[in-house]
């Protein structure tokens, strides 16, 4: 299964045109980040964009706040651009956000303004709705006299960060249902199939084949030991909850957890492609390199690699180059480049390279790791359906053949 299409999807989209009217329709694009590029290319502001299909309402309902909030910057943007003074266009990207908590916060933002307070200092103030990379943006635009192009990026930005979340869990989500599945028929088998076949083969008496007890064992210990599974399972998750609340063990599980096979190289493909492009939109903004830093490491994670960017961060403060304090952190090619960065003086467009290469390794690391997942999991199930099977069938050739030894030994005709 291919965790990107290259069929274009219809996109319905809610936009405001040039005259500040509301308008609806469809556009056609490969993903929801081209859609957005062609409703800019049309002139129109998006206000909502979803999948076209049955269900358009209820995902819009569900939209994320991600998504919210990168239709609210680039609304936002747009009015900016168009020579609306802020005022106004948060009045209209906050009428038409399509997130309650989003809308609410950017409406005490407007309020805030209208007070008198900064823009960047008015979203400080709502840091679970607009974390510290929209207020650090919206500061570099303030002091740079480029609000709106500062409010775009954090538009592509956000939206970018969205299909490398989708990416992950569209790929992982077809091997989920497919075990998920496959568990609960093995479970139904066992629960209700296996103990009435047992019933049966318990009146006809005989001793039964191996493979047949240990099926009959199973069920047994599933069906009779039921609640003590349960409350196995529950000690597990309460103790590992238990565990994972202590800061020092969530961070060596993170830390293990980096090198695990595939699931490490796609932690550390999604990681360094998030943090740098979240580092080049900030340098690009103008941003020192310290608080760039700082304020990109808010998008990783991994505690164990957020303790070594906090490192990193301290040792670009104190003179050391960015290449080399993120050594620790960084795959070899993302440093290298990097370096190459800070040589050409061109290190935000060399961070952008380094998201856009981890961004391609993430889609290979995903296509591998599904590639090797189904037929793992179809391989599994397969061997375990063909032992039941197998035990089954044994169980009653078993029987059937008692069954004829018996009749051959009460024949009249036996001893003739």
């Amino acid at each position: 299964m291919s965790v990107e299409s290259s069929v274009a999807e219809r996109f319905r989209y809610r936009a405001s045109d040039a005259d500040g009217r509301l308008v609806e329709g469809v556009v056609q694009a490969p993903t929801r980040v081209v859609a957005l590029e062609e409703l800019r290319r049309q002139r129109l502001v998006p206000v909502d964009i979803a999948p076209l299909g049955a269900a358009v309402a209820n995902r819009r309902n569900r939209q994320s706040r991600t998504q919210a909030l990168a239709a609210w910057a680039r609304t936002t943007a747009t009015l900016l651009e168009a020579g609306l003074p802020l005022d106004r266009a948060l009045e209209f990207a906050t009428t038409h956000s399509s997130h309650p908590a989003v809308s609410n916060a950017s409406g005490v933002v407007r309020r805030d303004i209208q007070g008198g307070a900064a823009f960047a200092d008015a979203l400080r103030r709502h840091p679970t709705i607009f974390g510290p990379l929209v207020p650090a943006m919206a500061s570099a635009g303030e002091e740079s006299g480029a609000l709106d192009q500062a409010m775009a990026r954090l538009a592509d930005h956000l939206d970018e960060s969205n299909e490398l979340r989708n990416q992950v869990r569209s790929a992982l989500i077809y091997p989920a249902i497919m075990a998920v599945a496959s568990t609960a028929g093995i479970a139904v088998l066992l629960a209700f199939v296996v103990p009435r076949f047992a019933a049966m083969l318990q009146e006809t008496g005989g001793t039964l084949p191996l493979s047949t007890r240990v099926l009959v064992g199973a069920s047994g210990v599933l069906t009779g030991w039921w609640w003590l599974w349960l409350l196995l399972v529950a000690g597990v998750v309460v103790a590992g909850r238990a565990w994972l609340g202590d800061a020092s063990n969530r961070r060596r599980y993170h830390a293990a957890r980096l090198g695990w096979p595939v699931v490490g190289a796609i932690e550390t493909s999604f990681t360094t492609a998030r943090f740098a492009q979240a580092l080049g939109m900030l340098l690009g903004s103008g941003m020192p390199v310290p608080s760039a830093l700082r304020i990109a490491r808010g998008s990783v994670g991994n505690l164990s690699l957020g303790a070594a960017l906090d490192q990193a961060t301290e040792d670009v403060s104190h003179g050391v180059r960015v290449s080399v304090a993120l050594a620790p952190v960084l795959p070899p090619l993302g440093t290298q480049l990097l370096a190459v960065g800070e040589e050409t003086g061109r290190l935000s467009d060399l961070a952008r390279q380094v998201a856009e290469t981890y961004d391609r390794e993430l889609r290979l690391s995903l296509r591998s790791a599904v590639s090797l997942i189904e037929p793992a999991l179809i391989l599994f199930f397969a061997v375990l359906v063909g032992f039941v099977a197998l035990a089954m069938l044994q169980a009653i050739y078993s029987v059937n053949a008692g069954a004829t030894l018996a009749s051959n030994t009460t024949s009249p005709w036996s001893g003739a």
